[in-house]
C-alpha cells in the first residue's frame, strides 16, 4: 500500500456478501431491513458488492478500507463469513484492503487460538465485536481470552456502540437487544486491556456522551465516525472532533450501508477545521494501525 498516493483510510466497511457459496434463508429478509433503514437500494435488489467489488470501488477513489465480516451465527442463525477467505482476497488486493476479522466472544479459548491464528498467518491487523448482534456484554469476561489474544498479538479491537439499523423496524427488533452496546461497557475493557488498541464504532447515539468520555480518559480509545451521515452528528460530536479528540477521531462509512462518497460530501460541510480534516481522513488511522 503506497500511503502517499491513498487520500483517505476508511475504518469501517463490510463484507456482506458470501465470498463462496449462498445467503443463509432469512438474510435477504434481513438486508431488505437495512436497505430501507439506510435508504440504500442495494440490500433491497439483492446487489450487495462482493469484498472483490468493494476493492475496486475504493481503488477508484483512492481510499483505502479496513474491511470485515461479522460473526453473529450463535444470536442470527445465520452462517458467518469466512474469515480466511476475506482476508486472503484482501491480501489479493493488499494495494487498497486492509483485513480484520470477526469472532464470537463466546468461543472462548477456541476464538482466541483463531484470532492469533489469523493475525499471524492472515495478516489480520484487528477484530470486529457486534455486542448487540453478538448478544453481549463487552465487559463479560467470557470475552476475556479473546481480548488477551488480541492485546498480545498487537491487533485492534473495533466495537459497534450505539443503536444499530441491524433489525430496526423490524417484528422485536430481529431480537436486537440495544442495551449491550452501551460504550461505558467497553471502559472496563480499556482498563483490564491498557495496551490493546479499541474503537468505538459511531457515533454511539443515544448514548454519545458516555462514547466521547471514554475515548477522552482513556488513552487507547479512538472513535470511528461511521454509521451516521455527518450531517446528523450531535453538535457535541463535532465540537469534540475539532478539538480534544482531534487525534482520535477516525473516518469511517459503513459500508456498503453508507458510501464514502455520500459521506465525505456531508462532512465537508459539518465544520471541521482545515487542520483537522487530513488527521480524521487519514493520518489518524495510519498510526493507529501502524502501515
Amino acid at each position: 500500500m503506497n500511503l502517499d498516493d491513498i487520500v483517505a483510510i476508511d475504518i469501517h466497511t463490510h463484507a456482506e456478501e458470501p465470498c463462496q457459496g449462498h445467503r443463509d434463508d432469512g438474510y435477504d429478509e434481513f438486508q431488505a431491513g437495512m436497505a430501507a433503514y439506510f435508504k440504500n437500494p442495494a440490500g433491497r435488489e439483492g446487489m450487495l458488492p462482493s469484498v472483490q467489488q468493494t476493492a475496486e470501488y475504493y481503488r477508484e477513489r483512492r481510499i483505502a478500507a479496513v474491511i470485515f465480516p461479522v460473526d453473529a451465527e450463535r444470536e442470527t442463525g445465520f452462517r458467518r463469513y469466512s474469515n480466511e477467505e476475506v482476508a486472503q482476497i484482501a491480501a489479493e488486493n493488499d494495494d487498497i484492503l486492509i483485513p480484520f476479522a470477526s469472532i464470537d466472544p463466546a468461543k472462548g479459548r477456541a476464538g482466541a487460538r483463531e484470532a492469533r491464528r489469523l493475525v499471524r498467518e492472515f495478516g489480520v491487523k484487528g477484530f470486529k465485536f457486534h455486542p448487540t448482534m453478538q448478544g453481549f456484554y463487552p465487559n463479560d469476561r467470557m470475552a476475556y481470552p479473546i481480548y488477551e489474544a488480541i492485546s498480545e498479538e498487537g491487533a485492534v479491537a473495533l466495537f459497534h456502540t450505539g443503536q444499530t439499523g441491524v433489525g430496526s423496524g423490524m417484528r422485536g427488533g430481529m431480537g436486537m437487544r440495544l442495551k449491550f452496546s452501551n460504550p461505558i461497557h467497553v471502559d472496563d475493557v480499556a482498563v483490564d486491556f491498557p495496551d490493546m488498541p479499541i474503537i468505538l464504532a459511531h457515533p454511539s447515539f443515544p448514548w454519545t456522551e458516555e462514547g466521547l468520555a471514554v475515548a477522552q480518559h482513556k488513552p487507547n480509545v479512538y472513535v470511528d465516525m461511521s454509521g451516521w451521515s455527518p450531517k446528523y452528528f450531535p453538535p457535541l460530536f463535532v465540537q469534540y472532533a475539532n478539538t480534544i479528540l482531534k487525534k482520535k477521531m477516525l473516518f469511517g462509512s459503513d459500508w456498503p450501508a453508507i458510501t464514502p462518497d455520500r459521506w465525505i460530501a456531508d462532512f465537508d460541510k459539518i465544520g471541521i477545521r482545515d487542520e483537522v480534516k487530513p488527521l480524521i481522513m487519514k493520518e489518524n488511522a495510519r498510526r493507529l494501525l501502524k502501515i
